[in-house]
């Protein structure tokens, strides 16, 4: 049974009102108490209302809850654009909410992600460098469906400024930041663009094909 869905298993269990035991729910779902209590942890971090502590039992209390759901890349890009114009309101109030949206959002994404958004240390940038990287989406979705060459001048974490001429892959969501899967001409090799540091990005009216070891394919991390 996937993490997810074992989640959603475990929020069915509590929805009752009463209080559950970690072991009897490990029983019905055929894991380890361990297993869940981490998986308590996770919920809590979310935003469940979740009551009660180890070895006593856990039940949820009254809230607002959502079925499960299951994002497409567009939409999951809707809802990061969402949150950042949420959070660079003046209301506190709103702007308090669209944090806490977005911390329970993180939580439930695939460990995977939560694993690589934390290596590479995005989840901590402000809302305002997803909202404006997100200027670029529509330019960079066009080019990548019609394999059509980008120059774009980009800004490293470092500070310098270049001008690339890229053949755009590729792109990643990693907790509230996008990223780029690009063969960089300028570098003659694949790179990895933060969106949210490309200042502009121009199509090019010359078409790219595929080209063995220039493909997305052939992608090493």
């Amino acid at each position: 049974m996937r993490r997810t869905d074992r989640l959603f298993d475990i929020i069915q269990i509590l929805r009752d009102g009463k209080l559950h035991r970690a072991q009897d729910m490990a029983d019905q779902l055929e894991v380890s108490v361990r297993t869940i209590y981490r998986d308590m942890d996770t919920l809590v971090a979310s935003g469940v209302p979740v009551a009660g502590e180890r070895g006593v039992g856990y039940m949820i209390t009254d809230a607002i809850t959502l079925p499960p759901l299951t994002l497409t890349a567009p939409e999951l890009e809707a809802l990061n654009l969402g949150l950042a114009i949420v959070a660079e309101v003046a209301d506190p109030d709103l702007r308090a909410a669209g944090l806490s949206l977005a911390e329970k959002i993180d939580a439930v994404l695939p460990t995977a992600v939560v694993e690589e958004a934390d290596a590479w240390k995005f989840a901590v940038y402000p809302f305002a460098d997803a909202l404006r990287g997100a200027t670029h989406m529509p330019t960079l979705r066009a080019a990548i469906k019609a394999r059509q060459k980008l120059r774009i001048v980009y800004t490293s974490i470092g500070g310098m400024v270049t001008t690339r001429t890229i053949r755009p892959l590729h792109m990643e969501y990693w907790g509230r930041v996008w990223t780029l899967t690009a063969w960089c001409e300028l570098r003659e090799a694949f790179r990895v663009f933060r969106i949210d540091l490309i200042e502009t990005a121009e199509a090019l009216p010359e078409l790219f094909t595929n080209e063995p070891g220039k493909m997305l394919s052939d992608y090493v991390p």
